[in-house]
């Protein structure tokens, strides 16, 4: 029986991909990729229903450093370098597949889906670049590719493979009618590389701290942030739950980060990293998400502040 690597997101394309490799004798195993920017828990989610084996690989620091900060083949419409990530994707499947001796590589890619990254040209592209070309399966859409020496050599029968082409999903929705899937997820969300609100705070990131490491990514998802300077940076909690993610990444990140809090009231937690003379109008920020305009104690680092609050309207010309 033959043996395939499979790329496995947990989304519907990827599910009925490896579903559709079963169905033709080949035997599967999923690989899913870790990041600051996507998680592995449609696929578990994936795996568990229908019993795929499935191995998890985070890939958080290689991926920022030699993918995000400088795709060879540039970015999205926001902050996804999505050729460069597919071309990396499928390198590292490569690597396992040869180590262990499997026979190709499969994803859930289909041909026209996304205009920018599974035109055909794009296709080619990521294939080339990931070093693996001649081994790697689109099974939804090689009805409609140029055969592979997988399918010419009779490790796969071409016949059993799909045709999908286009955005739309019906033909998916009903191909996973057909294959028994109940249950799938809704398309997109996956990539926070895609959302514009998350892009322009990566954006900002890189370029005032080009050296940045995926630790600092993850404060991105959390809280308002606030650009004070081309020096200074601001984090404010939403609700609890995010002061409690800020506080616990605050500890993990060490050295360089001033927590800002109010003595005398409840309030947001602020995360400042910057200059001395930023300082005080980060505690102003804070103090202007709670109630009222009257002067706030605030404990900022070892520094207690008397602050007026900044009207959130001020507020939000330093918001990104």
């Amino acid at each position: 029986m033959a043996r395939a690597l499979g790329l496995l997101s947990g989304g519907l394309d990827s599910t009925l991909a490896t579903l559709l490799m079963r169905k033709a004798g080949i035997e599967t195993v999923a690989l899913t990729f870790v990041t600051p920017f996507f998680s592995a828990a449609k696929a578990k989610a994936a795996s568990a229903a229908y019993g795929f084996e499935l191995r998890e690989i985070n890939v958080a620091e290689e991926h920022l450093q030699k993918v995000v900060k400088n795709p060879r083949y540039g970015y999205g419409s926001n902050m996804n370098p999505c050729i460069d990530c597919h071309a990396f994707m499928l390198k590292k499947a490569g690597l396992i597949m040869e180590a262990e001796g499997f026979d190709f590589i499969y994803t859930g890619e289909v041909l026209g889906q996304r205009p920018m990254s599974q035109n055909p040209n794009a296709l080619k592209t990521v294939a080339k670049a990931s070093g693996y070309g001649d081994r790697i399966l689109r099974p939804l859409s090689a009805g409609r590719l140029t055969p592979t020496p997988m399918e010419e050599n009779g490790l796969v029968k071409r016949e059993l493979l799909g045709s999908l082409y286009g955005r739309g999903r019906k033909t998916q929705m009903a191909l996973a009618e057909e294959m028994g899937m109940s249950e799938y997820p809704a398309p997109g969300g996956g990539c926070l590389l895609t959302d514009p609100g998350f892009s322009r705070r990566l954006k900002d990131l890189l370029h005032h701290q080009p050296d940045c490491r995926s630790g600092q990514i993850e404060m991105l998802k959390h809280g308002r942030h606030f650009r004070l300077s081309p020096h200074s940076k601001l984090i404010v909690g939403r609700n609890h739950d995010d002061n409690t993610r800020l506080q616990a990444l605050m500890l993990q990140a060490g050295e360089g980060i001033t927590s800002i809090e109010l003595l005398d009231q409840p309030g947001p937690l602020g995360l400042f990293s910057g200059r001395g003379d930023d300082l005080e109008p980060a505690a102003a920020i804070v103090a202007g998400y709670t109630p009222g305009q009257e002067a706030r104690r605030v404990q900022a680092g070892e520094k207690v502040l008397t602050v007026r609050p900044m009207d959130k309207s001020a507020a939000r010309e330093y918001i990104l």
